[in-house]
């Protein structure tokens, strides 16, 4: 057996990295320990850093990466003020290095999550730089896998209107306006899955809505077969709407296959519903490809989809707690750990440089175009004080920095529109 228990990262895939702690105990005396830890990829800072990380953690074989690669450029530790000024950091690094010679996939920006990515991507359009992005929403934007997930949501939270949109209309006979009566009564009833059986089905799916109704009252919280057996449960009642709508349904049942095996992995059906959207893996029936060879490129993945792979420059966004650790990733000592791991593994991606950017603050959603709701983040727990000497710690853009100012957008304030809430 061969494996690297700290980059054991895959538990939303039903690995544990309890099948190589325990692989020892588990087969003495005929077990023999062999640790490799020549690397031959990164430079001997970048080793130093990565081993300070994973040195803290809780559980784990002894293994302290070295390697004849050796730098006197320390991995850098950037702080900035937010996710706009990160994504300008990160463009001008990657402008210098290309400048310099390196290749733009040479290079390479993973993030814990593919949304981290959203102020970058709107940088590197902005500035016409070419980019692949691995690890991103394709899988869960097919329409088989975002009909299975209604089904799920729908079950979960009756009051879902726009994952009961979605479902209801797979029914043949069901248009907009039958969906939207059917939602409305159910809204209007305190135990909505419940009404749904006293509800008159609409004229033209009789024949399909009573399986659909004991479809979902089987999937009710607390009533149904139990997790994971609830996702095969949503699975078999959609089969036959995916050959009605698809013509390469075999193609796309492999998708929900694999979905549903990923499902096996999670506590719960409302755990498996929020994580998932953490790090979508690759669709099977995904019909896009990667740009020509001969094409430079920046890559942009997520840590999951970086795993295997190198570049001579990395940089890691958003280094901060609530995103490495992931905020849905700290319930347990386990979770907690596989996103120490996480962090590991990006790091061990780089060759030559390696660039954590620490954002301090993150505007909230939902807010006008004149607000400035925030919050302040604080540098990720995985690196504390004491490793700080692996790292050259700086700031961007540097105080007194002369030249092209910070091309962040300036926010109006509306102060006495403010005021004026306030007495309201």
């Amino acid at each position: 057996m061969v494996g690297d228990d700290a980059q054991s990262i895959y538990s939303f895939r039903a690995a544990t990295v309890r099948n190589i702690l325990d692989f020892p105990t588990a087969f003495t005396p005929a077990a023999h320990l062999i640790t490799l830890d020549r690397n031959y990829r990164s430079t001997q800072p970048i080793l130093a850093a990565a081993n300070g990380v994973i040195d803290l953690a809780a559980e784990r074989f002894t293994k302290n990466l070295w390697t004849d690669r050796l730098s006197a450029e320390l991995p850098q530790l950037v702080s900035v003020r937010d996710e706009v000024e990160q994504a300008g950091y990160v463009v001008a690094r990657i402008l210098d290095n290309r400048e310099g010679g390196m290749l733009l996939k040479q290079q390479a920006v993973l993030f814990r999550a593919s949304s981290h990515s959203g102020h970058l991507e709107v940088e590197l359009t902005r500035r016409n730089i070419p980019f692949v992005k691995f690890g991103g929403l394709k899988f869960l934007d097919s329409a088989h896998v975002k009909d299975i997930l209604a089904m799920l949501r729908f079950a979960q939270n009756p009051r879902d209107r726009v994952a009961g949109f979605r479902l209801m209309q797979l029914l043949p006979g069901v248009g907009p306006a039958s969906a939207q009566r059917v939602l409305d009564a159910m809204a209007a009833a305190a135990d909505p899955l419940r009404a749904l059986g006293d509800i008159a089905a609409p004229p033209r799916a009789v024949g399909e809505w009573a399986g659909f109704v004991e479809a979902l009252q089987q999937l009710r919280p607390g009533s149904g077969p139990g997790w994971p057996a609830e996702f095969e449960c949503a699975r078999r009642w959609y089969e036959p709407h995916l050959e009605r709508m698809h013509e390469d349904a075999s193609v796309r049942q492999a998708d929900l296959l694999q979905l549903e095996q990923i499902a096996s992995g999670y506590p719960s059906r409302e755990r498996f519903l929020t994580e998932l959207t953490l790090d979508p893996p690759d669709a099977t029936s995904d019909q896009a490809g990667v740009p020509h060879l001969d094409e430079d490129y920046l890559i942009l993945s997520t840590i999951h989809s970086a795993k295997g792979q190198e570049w001579k420059s990395v940089f890691v966004l958003n280094a901060v707690d609530g995103c490495i650790p992931s905020d849905l990733g700290t319930g347990t000592t386990p979770e907690l750990e596989e996103e120490r791991r996480l962090l590991y593994v990006a790091m061990t991606r780089a060759k030559d440089s390696l660039h954590l950017v620490v954002p301090h603050r993150f505007f909230t959603h939902g807010q006008n175009a004149k607000g400035d709701r925030h919050v302040y983040a604080s540098r990720t727990r995985f690196i504390p004080s004491a490793l700080l000497p692996c790292f050259e710690s700086t700031a961007w853009p540097p105080a007194g920095a002369t030249g092209r100012p910070s091309e962040r957008p300036q926010v109006r304030i509306d102060i006495g529109a403010r005021l004026r809430a306030m007495w309201r």
